[in-house]
């Protein structure tokens, strides 16, 4: 990975961080490991419920839109690493869900698109 890709996914990073503490969202981890991979950001709703974020930046005109980054195979993988988090911190069985942060950085503008998953 490029050193350009890499700050442009630390940037979409720390923005989607940002907009889960304007969601009312607690930030719980960044980049947290699991036996299957990495989680980009989990958080905790008020009501109780897990978040696993993934999170896609895109420039703006690249070939694939951030928010169609994220395919169903994603989301199950994404929905395994959401489950081994749980599990190795006792909390099998909590209230989860999986959010699409979906970024597209413009010359002039960015564009921060939350994208509820079911």
């Amino acid at each position: 990975m490029t050193d350009a890709r890499r700050g442009l996914g630390a940037l979409g990073e720390a923005r989607a961080a940002t907009l889960l503490a304007e969601r009312g969202i607690a930030f719980l981890a960044r980049n947290a490991r699991t036996r299957f991979g990495e989680l980009d950001l989990v958080g905790r709703e008020r009501n109780g419920c897990y978040v696993f974020v993934e999170v896609k930046t895109r420039r703006e005109g690249s070939p694939v839109p951030a928010a169609e980054a994220v395919d169903r195979r994603k989301l199950e993988r994404l929905a395994r690493l959401g489950e081994a988090w749980l599990a190795a911190r006792g909390l099998r069985g909590e209230p989860w869900r999986i959010a699409l942060v979906a970024i597209t950085v413009g010359r002039e503008a960015e564009r921060l698109d939350w994208i509820d998953v079911d």
